[in-house]
């Protein structure tokens, strides 16, 4: 015993106290003084390291310490101190009970081991949210990589924990379970699926955050706005939230519509369809009506003058319409439509620019319109689609055509 100890124990004999019940009462008095000693220590180092932080954030241009003390860095850090202290004294205070020194210096380890996960814990959530500031590392998956340096820190430490409590050595105790492996692999199948995904999805660049993905098996149609190691949420655009396994995105097939934002232009793929029996061969008459549309004015002579002396040169007999060569009002229509998207201020010229038929269907033939959009952002893309169709639909009836209507009969 030191000298403070000597003392309290010769003061609690002179009150006439039994040996036992002097050894008791130095040990909850000398337990009382360390429990104070040490919050009292946490206390003064706790608002030291936390405002010497604060401090030196406001003042640092990097926003890197404003973030530890965020996350309770300087806090946690904060409380080494008096677990040492604590760990230190403890032999003194128990001295004459061994066996409560044991289980109060297992706990203090203990705790020291959780301590230490959570100052782990604390510094890699700072630096996961300083990378995600970094325009570089926003789309990364970073929430992936921190999730399994976790879960292999709680591993060891619970695995140091059970080794404490129970004496059995670390290196003993991780050897003989491996024999328990197959339960463990049972146990974390899909932490183990999808800490493999999210390597592959990183290394293969398939999916970063704020890319536009479809997923229809998941009901996904929308923005990426987390990675990590178990699931991926998508933000639809009715603003639900949609939570997809991780290990999905290689097992399962999804569209991811990056290629299309890095591109110039945002596909334009639809039809108007045409009622089959509305195409004809145009006489020399609707030709000349035809010319008045200046799109397709220069067009027409071209072709007609090309297109008749083929026939004079080959003698054709043109009293029936049908022989040699000639316009049709679907072919003149088609080449209208070209004209007029290759015309249009929001069609990029630098891409695929077509009207092409389809194959003829039950419900007529369709007229396909194949172009992009210089403007990628959905509202504009859709006035836009909107508005080339809208003139289209309208330009059927000069050309003699008729759309596809289905007739519904009426109710007797």
């Amino acid at each position: 015993m030191n000298t403070f100890q000597h003392l309290l124990y010769d003061y609690l004999l002179s009150l006439g106290l039994s040996e036992n019940a002097s050894k008791y009462l130095n040990m909850l008095g000398l337990l009382i003084a360390l429990m104070i000693i040490t919050a009292i220590v946490d206390f003064v180092i706790r608002k030291l390291l936390i405002n010497a932080f604060s401090v030196f954030a406001i003042r640092s241009k990097t926003k890197f310490d404003n973030i530890l003390v965020k996350n309770k860095a300087p806090r946690n850090i904060a409380h080494i101190i008096p677990l040492i202290i604590a760990l230190e004294l403890i032999p003194i205070v128990f001295v004459d009970f061994p066996y409560f020194e044991n289980i109060i210096e297992k706990g203090l380890q203990v705790f020291g081991i959780i301590l230490v996960l959570w100052i782990a814990r604390s510094i890699l959530n700072s630096i996961k949210d300083y990378l995600k500031t970094l325009p570089r590392f926003k789309d990364k998956p970073i929430d992936s990589y921190i999730q399994v340096f976790m879960i292999f820190a709680w591993i060891i430490g619970l695995f140091s924990i059970f080794a404490i409590i129970t004496g059995v050595s670390f290196w003993r105790f991780a050897t003989t379970l491996g024999a328990a492996s197959a339960i463990i692999l049972l146990v974390f199948r899909d932490t183990i699926l999808g800490f493999v995904a999210s390597i592959q999805v990183s290394i293969n660049d398939m999916v970063r955050i704020g890319d536009w993905i479809t997923f229809d098996k998941y009901g996904a149609d929308g923005d990426v706005v987390e990675i990590n190691l178990s699931t991926v949420k998508v933000q639809n655009f009715d603003k639900t939230i949609t939570t997809i396994p991780t290990y999905a995105l290689i097992s399962d097939s999804f569209k991811n519509w990056r290629g299309m934002s890095d591109s110039g232009g945002r596909r334009i793929k639809r039809s108007i369809i045409l009622k089959a029996s509305s195409i004809k061969y145009l006489t020399a008459d609707e030709i000349e009506k035809l010319k008045n549309i200046q799109l397709i004015a220069t067009y027409l002579s071209e072709r007609e003058k090309e297109i008749n002396t083929y026939n004079t040169e080959h003698e054709i007999d043109k009293s029936t319409l049908i022989n040699g060569r000639n316009l049709t009002n679907l072919g003149v229509f088609r080449k209208y439509i070209q004209s007029y998207i290759e015309n249009h201020s929001a069609i990029n010229k630098d891409m695929t620019i077509m009207t092409r038929q389809l194959a003829p269907t039950p419900q007529g033939l369709p007229l396909e319109i194949y172009a992009f959009s210089s403007d990628k952002r959905w509202v504009n893309y859709e006035y836009i689609m909107s508005d080339i169709f809208d003139h289209s639909l309208a330009a059927v009836p000069f050309f003699d055509l008729e759309l596809y209507e289905l007739a519904v009969a009426a109710e007797a």
